[in-house]
């Protein structure tokens, strides 16, 4: 009787390391440390993950394109602005984000429920070295809007605050913005 409540014990002991093992090493609950190897534009970043060079996109922002490619057509024939001005615009916010990390600097990237997109990119939430959310600083200083797209939406209320803050600031983009 004795025996059967130690052993009892330590499989409890086992199954709950086991847990606590999983939880921690999984990618949605955990922040892994990687390093930029680049900007791609001002919603899309590389950095090696698991040795290997993958891009990220910002999970909850869209940014400007900053070069004419479908994308930029499709946002200019949806606004009011022409193609060079979208360029223009990704062009500010590409080096906005290029202000705020550079090439070999350590990041932390956080998973939400959908870690890749169909380009396969890694869908990511992206720490800087002083704890802030890059995603939120690009929203919050003008560079970007909010694009929520399910799963993925864990912080979608912080992004719309940072959103209304840069217009009603006129930040970035919305710096000439008219009333």
């Amino acid at each position: 009787m004795l025996k059967k409540k130690k052993d009892i014990r330590k499989e409890i002991k086992a199954l709950v390391l086991v847990f606590v093992l999983v939880l921690v090493s999984s990618p949605i609950y955990a922040r892994q440390k990687t390093m930029v190897t680049r900007t791609i534009d001002g919603d899309v970043i590389q950095i090696i993950y698991g040795g290997v060079e993958k891009r990220v996109r910002l999970i909850g922002i869209d940014a400007p394109e900053s070069r004419i490619d479908r994308k930029a057509l499709k946002d200019a024939n949806m606004s009011d602005h022409d193609i060079e001005a979208i360029v223009e615009m990704g062009a500010k916010a590409k080096a906005y984000v290029n202000s705020l990390i550079k090439r070999g600097v350590f990041i932390k990237i956080e998973f939400d429920e959908k870690e890749m997109d169909r380009y396969g990119r890694l869908l990511c939430y992206v720490y800087l070295s002083n704890g802030k959310m890059l995603n939120e600083e690009i929203v919050r200083a003008g560079y970007a809007n909010v694009k929520s797209v399910p799963p993925n939406v864990k912080y979608e209320d912080r992004f719309l605050e940072a959103f209304e803050y840069a217009q009603e600031m006129r930040r970035g983009l919305w710096e000439e913005q008219i009333d």
